[in-house]
């Protein structure tokens, strides 16, 4: 005897154009994250048998959370719907993770972001380490290093790890994709020697001063940023309150990265001297500016007084270190000899992380404090004269 199975809950038959019968499913498959608002499937089926067994199927995923609802929410709008839900970051760092992800848009940005595969995003990092891919304007992108790769596939994950959670996607493919690996380098730092002879090509340099505060240990962002309000010479205190990052190219003003960023160095009177030849070099291109001046407050400033773009202190500290024939380090490298000086020089692990603006003080030893040459030599005597 044939046993005739009943409609699943949710289930009618419905009659299609042509007089086809099929059973219509509608399933309630939760609320929607980004809404509040009640999620349906709606399905046909030719038997009641098939309808049933999705029903099951549907339900399962449903209360496991793990439903994935048809829709064809692309690529892009995924990327997009999750940047815009980025609150409380500083604009520097949403304008990073922008920038990591615009090779994924550029190459499956119309996708439906279900049909996106593993195998996708492995090209994906075929054509970045190669340097085979073009970027808006045309020309190709030079080949990224693994730490950048690592960091798009990272960004990537948080990114298909949100939509999964939203039931948009079944599973977050860039998670399946090995990381690449990674030669931790070292950073490179100026032995004082070096750092004197920075320093000597520097007093003629009108960005003397920033030079001295990016050895003083101040970010780029925060030397870009210093207005004279801060450089307080009664009380002998230079605030580090302000800096000025680039965000999308743009030189805005942010807060420190941390909120021990924030911090009051002690004014040296060899820093308070730069200062003081820096603030009659500005005083002397204002009467020469005249009604062009920009009297913008800040301590490092172009000709008219005009702020400087972070992006153009680095390439003037190239040009600076070549003047003073010494290797090129990063000027961010700076801030890093700062750091190693003061670890050779005895200071306690923790001053120099507050020195640094730093909350943790092994981070502070493990990124900024290396060892140099010199020191490693002066060692070795150690040792010999033991042995």
């Amino acid at each position: 005897m044939t046993i005739r199975r009943r409609l699943p809950p949710g289930a009618r038959w419905v009659e299609l154009l042509g007089g086809v019968r099929r059973v219509e499913l509608v399933v309630d498959v939760g609320l929607d994250p980004r809404t509040g608002k009640r999620r349906q499937t709606r399905r046909r089926f030719r038997t009641v048998t098939e309808a049933a067994d999705a029903y099951a199927a549907v339900r399962s995923a449903a209360s496991g959370g793990t439903y994935v609802v048809r829709s064809g929410v692309t690529v892009q709008e995924v990327i997009d719907g999750w940047l815009a839900g980025r609150h409380g970051i500083r604009p520097s760092t949403l304008a990073g993770y922008r920038d990591v992800l615009k090779p994924v848009t550029a190459a499956y940005g119309a996708l439906p972001v279900r049909q996106l595969s593993k195998q996708h995003v492995v090209e994906l990092v075929g054509l970045l380490t190669a340097g085979g891919m073009k970027r808006a304007d045309g020309k190709l992108r030079r080949p990224w290093r693994p730490r950048t790769v690592n960091l798009l596939l990272f960004t990537l994950g948080q990114v298909l790890d949100d939509a999964r959670r939203q039931g948009i996607v079944a599973r977050n493919v860039a998670e399946l994709v090995d990381r690449l690996p990674q030669d931790r380098q070292e950073m490179q730092t100026y032995a004082p020697a070096e750092v004197d002879r920075v320093l000597a090509a520097a007093r003629d340099d009108r960005l003397e001063h920033a030079w001295y505060l990016a050895l003083y240990g101040l970010r780029r962002g925060e030397v870009a940023g210093l207005p004279w309000s801060d450089v307080l010479f009664d009380e002998g205190v230079l605030a580090v309150r302000v800096t000025r990052v680039a965000v999308d190219g743009r030189a805005t003003p942010s807060t420190p990265k941390t909120v021990k960023g924030v911090r009051r160095l002690p004014l040296t009177k060899d820093l308070a001297a730069v200062l003081r030849r820096a603030q009659k070099r500005q005083e002397g291109e204002r009467k020469i500016a005249g009604a062009a001046w920009q009297d913008s407050g800040y301590v490092v400033t172009n000709e008219i007084g005009g702020p400087l773009h972070p992006e153009t202190l680095s390439s003037r500290w190239d040009a600076l270190v070549a003047r003073a024939k010494v290797r090129r380090i990063r000027l961010h490298d700076a801030r890093h000899t700062c750091g190693t000086v003061l670890h050779l020089q005895g200071v306690p692990t923790a001053v120099i992380a507050a020195w640094l603006g730093h909350a943790d003080s092994a981070f502070t030893m493990r990124t900024y404090v290396h060892s140099q040459e010199e020191s490693l030599r002066v060692a070795a005597k150690a040792l010999r004269r033991r042995s």
